[in-house]
């Protein structure tokens, strides 16, 4: 009967403590209460996500449900993107035909960028001079009149996250497997991917002029991972193929537009538009640089947009070869200018009707980013768990966004209880005065990634002695860092168990030694090591294995079912059916 009687609410996926608050019709303090008992400490203007929302309004009595046409913010989630875009095509409204989205994806070395590059130079649309802009993740290709939006994700197996996001953008998946190679484990990681997200794959063999090429047995590898490909009776198309020596490449890209088809993608071009970010960077000259995957809608020069907390209005539009665009319609790949800061990757860019809205939205989120945390229960626990961990202060400035995200994505698999990073600043573009003094004042370590120290900082860093380590390729920066953490580790004393024995007569007791007989009963015995003595199971004290003997000959070490001698260095007293434990110690350096 009292479930009956609960009250329903809507609830954002991201909530503000007071908005919570006036939802469910509760004073601000009753419900920061509530927060405290489940120890999160939350202000009024921090926001919490919908887990914790929904934890603390069941506690207080309330059924609620995820309100996915509100944030809380006005920005909008990928999760919100992804059920705007299901309703429409469910709606059927106003779609028409767009290009398929596709993203590469295999194991590292089995020729991702060969074909990347292949599918460039034989289709890219508008062959004029002039190669791609060094960090434009997307880019299209003309096939039969068809266009093919693909969207580049990196290939090694640490940029998981990364290529999960490419693959959340795309419709169709090439998954690409060296003939001379096979199934890997990163193959098989992205076969479940693709299979859990129920995304169309077509498979690309590739490397078939290799003389230790073996197609037939790729073919079999995928079939036992439940890949059938049509020869072999199944769904999934496949071509044969080498980026290297251009072959096979026509075949794929009909094979895409085959499955495309298929799939009838459509989107509304009448709305406003909405799309993804899927990379961002400062540029000297343009200024802030978002490289926008246009989901649905059609993007316009002169449109007032936001994208998270960023906003602005688009003053040009650049296709992937840099020339101006007036329009980018759906899945069209398009680098916008004009947003007053560079956004977050995955943010969603919205055109809205007016600029007025969009700064009101962003002046909001920028108080709550200055005077709020974004609180969720899991990061709150942790939190409170992680106050004895020692950290090491970094500050980490990296040339794009994607950078960033792929460097932290990295860090985060290090996985320690005494020691851990702490982020002072992170950020995109030049090392800076400010970043020095950043690393002055909290003892932080200044990393960059392809990103330099300016004249002023690096002799600013010179002064007070601040460390800048830069690099080009992201690995080492990580093995430094793994390196510091370890360095802050220290020591540890590592035990191995060697072997028991059983105590079967008692020659003699000494003061401080004792000699005894017994049965080794597993292990081994070996002299010089350590010993624990237990009575009924119960340790009585420690010492030293000093002579280990069989037959009244000294030795070095006695295996499982055999019977020995022994002398004990120690204070405990033994007696006839205790058990001598054998075991080494040695100290040494902590290891993540």
């Amino acid at each position: 009967m009292e479930e009956i009687g609960k009250k329903k609410v809507k609830i954002p996926s991201l909530v503000i403590v007071k908005k919570f608050a006036e939802l469910l019709g509760l004073t601000v303090t009753d419900v920061i209460k509530e927060l405290m008992k489940n120890k999160i400490l939350a202000t009024i203007n921090d926001e919490i996500d919908y887990d914790t929302a929904a934890v603390i309004a069941s506690d207080l009595g309330f059924e609620i449900e995820e309100d996915l046409e509100a944030t809380g913010t006005g920005a909008m989630t990928l999760k919100q993107l992804d059920e705007v875009l299901k309703k429409e095509k469910e709606s059927g409204k106003n779609l028409r035909h767009r290009p398929p989205v596709v993203t590469i994806l295999g194991h590292v070395d089995h020729g991702k960028t060969t074909l990347l590059d292949a599918i460039r130079k034989t289709s890219v649309v508008e062959k004029e001079a002039g190669g791609i802009t060094q960090h434009i993740s997307a880019y299209q290709v003309k096939k039969k009149g068809e266009l093919i939006t693909f969207v580049d994700t990196p290939g090694h197996e640490a940029f998981s996250a990364m290529r999960e996001r490419g693959v959340s953008l795309a419709d169709i998946a090439i998954l690409v497997v060296a003939a001379d190679d096979g199934v890997r484990p990163q193959t098989e990681e992205v076969i479940q991917y693709l299979k859990e997200k129920k995304i169309p794959m077509v498979v690309a063999i590739n490397k078939i002029d290799k003389p230790n090429a073996n197609i037939q047995k790729v073919k079999q590898e995928l079939a036992d991972r439940e890949i059938i490909i049509e020869e072999w009776g199944g769904k999934v198309v496949c071509a044969e193929i080498s980026a290297k020596q251009n072959i096979g490449i026509d075949e794929l890209l009909d094979m895409i537009l085959l499955v495309a088809e298929v799939e009838d993608l459509r989107a509304n071009y009448k709305r406003l538009p909405l799309g993804v970010v899927v990379e961002a960077r400062l540029d000297s000259k343009k200024g802030s640089i978002a490289t926008v995957l246009v989901r649905t809608g059609t993007l316009k020069e002169g449109q007032d947009v936001i994208a998270g907390a960023i906003s602005g209005r688009v003053r040009r539009l650049e296709n992937f070869k840099g020339k101006q665009l007036k329009v980018a319609e759906p899945s069209t790949p398009v680098t916008v200018i004009g947003l007053n800061q560079p956004p977050n990757v995955n943010d969603v860019l919205q055109g809205i009707a007016d600029l007025k809205f969009a700064k009101a939205i962003q002046k909001g989120l920028e108080a709550e980013g200055n005077g709020a945390k974004k609180l969720d229960s899991k990061t709150m626990l942790k939190s409170i768990e992680d106050q004895n961990i020692n950290r090491l202060n970094i500050v980490l400035k990296t040339d794009v966004q994607g950078s960033l995200e792929a460097i932290d994505q990295i860090l985060g698999t290090i996985k320690s209880d005494e020691v851990g990073i702490n982020y002072v600043k992170q950020g995109v573009g030049d090392i800076t005065e400010s970043d020095v003094k950043l690393g002055q004042n909290s003892g932080a370590v200044v990393f960059g990634f392809n990103s330099q120290p300016t004249t002023v900082a690096k002799r600013l860093a010179q002064m007070n002695n601040v460390e800048i380590k830069t690099y080009r390729v992201i690995y080492e920066l990580v093995e430094e860092i793994r390196k510091r953490l370890e360095e802050m580790l220290g020591e540890e004393v590592v035990r191995t168990d060697l072997g028991k024995l059983k105590v079967l007569a008692v020659f003699k007791t000494g003061k401080q030694d004792m000699i005894v007989g017994g049965k080794v009963t597993s292990g081994k015995m070996i002299n010089g090591e350590n010993i624990e003595v237990f009575h009924n199971e119960k340790l009585l004290g420690r010492g030293k294995l000093s002579n280990l003997q069989q037959n009244k000959i000294n030795i070095d070490k006695v295996k499982e079912g055999l019977e020995c001698g022994i002398t004990f260095e120690g204070e405990a007293r033994i007696k006839e059916g205790d058990t001598l434990v054998c075991f080494h110690e040695e100290v040494v350096k902590k290891t993540l």
